[in-house]
């Protein structure tokens, strides 16, 4: 298994796979992820994994490119143990024009009614694939090929905390308030991220993902806020 390489920065390598986006790709990175940090001389600060690439950070003072990338030659993938497993993760979702400003538009696109498109988003179990955009928003794919719909033209400049939202044939729940150009199917009243936490995201690369409807009082029993 061959990886691409440039630099990330004065302190990074940006490792890259030529295969496919997939849960394969994604359980190769996390192998190729502990493997790297087994090393602790390549003094590792901080890892990103994409769709189909493995950022990684290191201490330039105590380590080097070189050094990182010797490891990375010596990744033996059939010698890995590849079996680390992400935690399931069910999120609920107040489906409604009132908390998903597209909902209805989006179900106009794809031709169908908006029961059958909450029952489309919900039936999959997503695969976390990569993190990025907004600590804690997490890429999850892949959506029905009925829901595969373009980013909205014009990006919104505030989406509210816990919008969930689908693009191409990807969904995803903003962690925060912030800009966005994913179109809004519904909210979810779980947090996602908390510097309380021990880790502080809710959802990690590597992880599963699935969405189940609320009713809008459900919602603001567990803590959303309309």
């Amino acid at each position: 298994m061959k990886f691409s390489h440039s630099p990330a920065g004065t302190n990074g390598v940006n490792l890259r796979l030529e295969e496919s986006p997939g849960a394969g790709t994604t359980s190769m990175l996390l192998a190729l992820e502990d493997h790297l940090r087994s090393h602790p001389n390549l003094f590792i600060s901080d890892t990103v994994i994409g769709y189909r690439s493995l950022v990684v950070f290191f201490c330039p003072e105590s380590a080097n490119r070189s050094a990182l990338l010797d490891a990375v030659e010596r990744f033996d993938p059939e010698s890995c143990d590849n079996t680390r497993e992400g935690q399931l993760i069910r999120l609920p979702v107040w489906y409604s024009p009132e908390s998903g400003p597209d909902l209805a538009e989006v179900a106009d696109l794809c031709g169908i009614s908006i029961d059958e498109l909450v029952r489309l988003h919900t039936a999959p179990i997503y695969d976390a694939a990569a993190t990025g955009f907004a600590p804690g928003f997490c890429y999850l794919g892949q959506t029905p090929a009925r829901l595969t719909i373009p980013r909205l033209p014009t990006p919104r400049r505030l989406v509210a905390a816990g919008s969930v939202a689908i693009a191409d044939n990807q969904t995803a729940v903003y962690p925060t308030a912030s800009p966005g150009g994913w179109r809004l199917l519904g909210r979810c009243p779980i947090p996602l991220v908390s510097l309380d936490w021990p880790i502080p995201v809710k959802i990690q690369v590597g992880d599963r993902v699935q969405f189940y409807p609320i009713t809008r009082q459900e919602f603001m029993e567990m803590g959303g806020i309309p």
